[in-house]
């Protein structure tokens, strides 16, 4: 059966009180079996956590509006391997930290975003940034899809975090909405240290755990070491524990136990 029509029968069924159970049978085992032996990631996360990821995956289909760019064909295993991911950030708080807007556009392959900046002079200079993925205030999640991406490198993970850190309503700062039991000053402590640290490592041209690309701002820093705590964790974990340990509370896990 097409995602599609799964997606109408949970809008109608099962999108205002998602039941696991239900939610697993919606999906044939073979297309999650297809889909999740392509994120060998998915195992750090505790087994009891799996049917959640799953169940919330699925809710994520029925509720955003996937569109495949410049006629890129959207099949049902690519629909599912980014609403898993996707859903990775959102597993303790659910889909409400993703509400507000509902649209994926997904590109094969990078895709270029017309920018303009005006400088000293008020000269106007238009470029294309070649980009892998944009996280759009109040807007759409912007996607590129590759077939053969980086193992340790995933632009969806990166992209949702972006949109995680938007929840509060403002732009991405490198400060998402804590649960209650974080503290605000502790964070801020905690990656205001490690971005000072890790920016000093990028201009001593340094071999660096995380992606070079963490250094342009806060928000990408915790864009980057969100990707790194689900993709390769013992990395983080070692270049920057007290980041680590702060990601560990917030996403409700500690994938290298």
């Amino acid at each position: 059966m097409p995602i599609k029509n799964l997606k109408r029968w949970f809008v109608r069924k099962l999108a205002r009180k998602p039941d696991a159970e239900r939610a697993l049978a919606l999906i044939p085992a073979e297309l999650w079996a297809e889909v999740e032996a392509q994120l060998p990631f998915l195992d750090y996360l505790p087994a009891a956590d799996r049917p959640r990821l799953r169940t919330l995956a699925v809710a994520f289909l029925a509720e955003k509006e996937f569109h495949g760019a410049h006629g890129f064909r959207l099949t049902d295993a690519i629909m599912l391997a980014i609403a898993l991911q996707a859903c990775l950030p959102i597993l303790r708080q659910g889909l409400t930290a993703y509400r507000g807007w509902v649209g994926v556009v997904v590109y094969s392959g990078e895709f270029v975003v017309p920018r303009s900046d005006m400088d000293e002079g008020g000269v106007v200079h238009e470029y294309g940034d070649v980009l892998a993925g944009e996280a759009w205030p109040d807007g759409p999640v912007l996607l590129s899809w590759f077939d053969d991406a980086p193992a340790e490198m995933n632009a969806i993970i990166h992209e949702f975090a972006h949109k995680l850190d938007m929840a509060d309503g403002g732009s991405a700062d490198g400060l998402p909405p804590l649960p209650t039991h974080m503290s605000a000053r502790q964070w801020k402590t905690v990656f205001t240290t490690a971005y000072d640290a890790f920016c000093a490592q990028i201009d001593a041209d340094e071999e660096t755990a995380l992606d070079p690309y963490a250094a342009e701002d806060p928000a990408e820093f915790f864009a980057v070491a969100t990707e790194t705590f689900f993709v390769t964790p013992h990395a983080l974990q070692a270049a920057f524990p007290a980041v680590y340990e702060q990601l560990s509370m917030l996403y409700g896990f500690y994938p290298c136990r």
